[in-house]
Parts: C-alpha cells; structure tokens; sequence
C-alpha cells in the first residue's frame, strides 16, 4: 500500500474502506495514464483506465453523500480536485 494510502486508513490494518479503495484506484489510474501516453494503441489497457476512473467516481460521489469531512480529507490529500 502507498504512502496515501496509509495517511487515509483508519486504523493500521484498514484495507477495504472507501478512502483506501479511492487511493489506490488514484494510482493505478496514475500508472495506467502513463502506460497508455506510451503506448497509445493499446486498447485494452485504456478501458481498464475507463473502468478504473468510473470506479473512483461512484466512490467519490458515496464519500460526497455519506461522508462529507472524509470526502474533502481525500480530495485535499490525493489533490485530486482543485
């Protein structure tokens, strides 16, 4: 697990809550962005960027709904919105 991803846990063995699954979904869509920027006929990969950023969305808009003060914690510490 990133660093991001340890500031966001609950407690030390967190892996599955909201904030956690958001930051490591950031990465891998960090990573996959970078991969298809190379390698740009690479379709596969660029749907799996598609379902990884959909992902992120409907958990971001479950943080927004539910918990707003962690929503703004996520936003402000993966500076995914400004």
């Amino acid at each position: 697990m990133n660093k991001k991803a340890q500031e966001l846990a609950m407690h030390d063995k967190d892996r599955g809550s909201s904030e956690i699954q958001i930051a490591l979904l950031t990465e891998k869509i960090e990573n996959l962005s970078t991969h298809i920027k190379q390698f740009k006929k690479d379709k596969h990969s660029s749907v799996g960027l598609l379902r990884a950023v959909n992902r992120r969305k409907k958990l971001l808009e479950y943080l927004k709904k539910n918990k707003i003060d962690s929503y703004k914690n996520v936003l402000s510490k993966l500076n995914l919105r400004k």
